[in-house]
């Protein structure tokens, strides 16, 4: 009995020993199974069994313990290493690895929004662990995966096997990718940022088993040392991102400031050399200098004045072409015009004195630009130094020829073609007289802007009895009427009253031409069309009335000398049809009976000639014009026919 009771103390004290000295769980059965041997039995035996039990219990317990303060002991180095400044993605690579490390899982990773996608859904980040490259910009739809499930419960949730579990959602690409790892278990827990869930940490092995609360918690706690630390690398990112673009804004700031001083330098340089005496030459040369391209400067006529740059004959002869074609340029903004080269006019006021070429390629930089802008006007102050008291005096005498053209004493012809070549005007050439009346107060502005408008167009300008006149090179009265008021409409206030006349090609006729153009303006402002253009010939027989030489022909043709010119060609009685359409008052039916034709005959008659002189010829107006025009005809006829018999007249026929 005694033998017994000491195989049993025995065996308790090795169970004690086994749990003192941490010994394997097999190995407390092995103390159990040696005291039944011994013949211990009973409640002896019950005991020793208890006591195994308990054992165990506080092994395990330790082991527990142990496992918290490994567990914890790498929580704190997570949270040690993730107190330096990271980026989001080393950031993310340290979470991942320390999830792996932390329940000895075999691969880790997160998933985070798909950030600037079209569609809504998640991308794997930071693998730890992997052995596959399939992963590679791997995509998960919104809705499917574990990593769904745990934004939509924001709680942890496992699988002991991934692809055999049927509770959430699968992704094609995902379970390829899990079945390519040999992956079956899957923990995902929420990684928070600021209160809200972002996405989900990952942790997996390739073996089928359940994850204990422990390890959910620890993973957990995490996740959420991890979500700060990535907010805080968010906000690092942004920070430095913005730090980033605030240091380029300021490099661009510095550059910019540079560049306006050098702006401002090379304004000064050239404003010095304007200021210095320098001539057109030198100035142009200076301005190649600091454009750094060749520099033309041309006369308001597209005349060379200076040029200046390594240019080819060629590239002359193109220069030369560019600012002909060119015309006269208004606007201060340089234009491209072609093969790259650059022009902007040189203005002083409202004074067109030339323009200044560029030839510095397809495309101006901001400071480029604002520095020919400035050229071109250190350009108009050389010029009007220059010729400033040239100019004065040559608008003087300019207004003087004017006004002599203008009084009825006569003048010897040849001195006044003398003194208007004098000045680039050649009065046997065909001229036009242009008569505006400004409306308000803005005679001053106008005459001004109007000499402008003659000097630029080698005209002449003056004020006459209360009325601005010019002389323009040209054919066109009405063309050049619309474009003189064109120029003064431009000014504050109401628009001026504008009318032409001519041409004229004698300079005793100038006199003429403008009293039929100031005819021409009174009976403007009587019929209420003030602020309009217009000239004589525009006016129909009103116009024929304010000539001084009556052309009765001209108004007959620009009438109706279509219908009459039909007539002549196809012996048809157009003309007889509108005679007796108007005579019968503007019936068609009785204009039949009266020619003794059918009522559609004269319809088609009148279809033909709406077809000749345009369908608004019924209007009161053209039908006025019209039958004073078909009463001219016929009173011509007649006296002609006095002159000369009369031919056969032409047979009925329809139009």
């Amino acid at each position: 009995m005694s033998q017994k009771k000491d195989a049993s103390i025995a065996a308790v004290l090795a169970l004690l020993d086994l749990l003192a000295g941490e010994g394997p769980a097999n190995r407390f059965e092995a103390v159990v199974e040696e005291a039944r041997r011994q013949g211990v039995s009973g409640a002896d035996l019950r005991r020793v069994e208890q006591i195994k039990r308990l054992a165990l219990a506080i092994q395990a317990r330790l082991e527990r313990r142990q496992q918290w303060s490994a567990a914890l002991t790498t929580l704190v180095d997570t949270a040690s290493d993730l107190a330096s400044p990271y980026t989001v993605e080393d950031t993310l690579k340290i979470i991942t690895r320390r999830a792996r490390l932390l329940l000895g899982a075999d691969v880790a990773w997160v998933t985070l929004p798909a950030a600037g996608d079209d569609d809504a859904g998640f991308r794997l980040h930071s693998l730890d662990g992997h052995v596959t490259m399939l992963n590679a910009r791997l995509r998960l739809p919104e809705g499917a995966g574990l990593a769904a499930a745990v934004l939509a419960h924001r709680a942890p949730l496992w699988t002991s096997d991934y692809l055999t579990d049927d509770s959430f959602r699968h992704a094609d690409e995902l379970d390829q990718w899990i079945s390519a790892e040999g992956l079956h278990a899957v923990l995902a827990v929420p990684l928070s940022r600021a209160a809200a869930t972002a996405g989900s940490l990952h942790v997996a092995d390739r073996s089928v088993r359940p994850f204990s609360a422990d390890e959910i918690a620890q993973v957990s706690m995490l996740a959420e040392i991890g979500g700060v630390a990535l907010d805080r690398a968010v906000y690092l990112d942004e920070t430095v991102a913005e730090m980033s673009a605030l240091r380029e804004r300021v490099l661009r700031a510095e550059s910019e400031r540079a560049d306006a001083r050098a702006l401002a330098a090379a304004q000064g340089a050239l404003l010095d050399l304007v200021l210095g005496g320098c001539d057109a030459q030198l100035l142009v040369e200076e301005c190649r200098l600091r454009l750094g391209a060749p520099v033309l400067l041309c006369g308001p006529h597209g005349t060379a004045i200076a040029v200046s740059g390594d240019l080819s004959e060629h590239t002359r002869e193109e220069f030369t072409r560019v600012a002909k074609h060119a015309g006269t340029l208004l606007d201060p903004s340089p234009a491209l015009l072609d093969d790259g080269i650059w022009s902007v006019p040189v203005l002083a006021g409202s004074h067109h004195l030339g323009a200044l070429y560029v030839q510095a390629g397809p495309a101006l930089s901001g400071d480029t630009a604002q520095l020919l802008r400035y050229a071109a006007r250190v350009a108009a102050v050389l010029l009007s130094l220059q010729e400033g008291g040239g100019a004065v005096v040559e608008g003087q005498l300019g207004d003087e020829l004017l006004g002599d053209l203008l009084i009825s004493v006569p003048r010897p012809r040849e001195v006044l073609e003398r003194r208007a070549r004098r000045l680039g005007i050649g009065l046997d050439q065909p001229h036009v007289v242009v008569v505006a009346r400004p409306e308000g107060d803005a005679q001053g502005h106008a005459v001004t802007r109007a000499s402008s408008c003659a000097r630029r167009m080698n005209g002449l300008q003056t004020t006459h009895e209360g009325d601005i006149v010019l002389l323009l090179p040209g054919t066109d009265p009405g063309a050049a009427a619309r474009t003189v008021h064109d120029e003064l409409s431009t000014l504050p206030g109401s628009p001026p009253t504008v009318s032409g006349a001519g041409p004229v090609s004698d300079p005793g006729a100038v006199l003429h031409g403008y009293r039929e153009a100031a005819r021409c303006l009174d009976a403007m402002t009587a019929l209420g069309a003030t602020g309009t253009p217009a000239s004589t010939h525009e006016m129909g027989f009103v116009g024929l009335l304010l000539s001084d030489q009556v052309d009765a022909e001209r108004f007959i043709q620009s009438t109706i000398g279509a219908v009459l010119d039909y007539d002549e060609q196809r012996l048809t009685e157009l003309v007889r049809t509108l005679d007796a359409y108007f005579e019968t008052g503007g019936s068609p039916t009785y204009a039949a009976e009266r020619l003794h034709v059918h009522p559609n005959t004269v319809a088609r008659r009148l279809e033909r000639i709406g077809d000749l002189i345009g369908p608004d010829w019924q209007r009161p107006e053209r039908a006025l014009e019209i039958q004073l025009a078909l009463r001219m005809s016929r009173i011509r006829r007649v006296l002609r026919e006095r002159k000369a018999p009369a031919g056969d007249a032409a047979g009925d026929q329809d139009a």
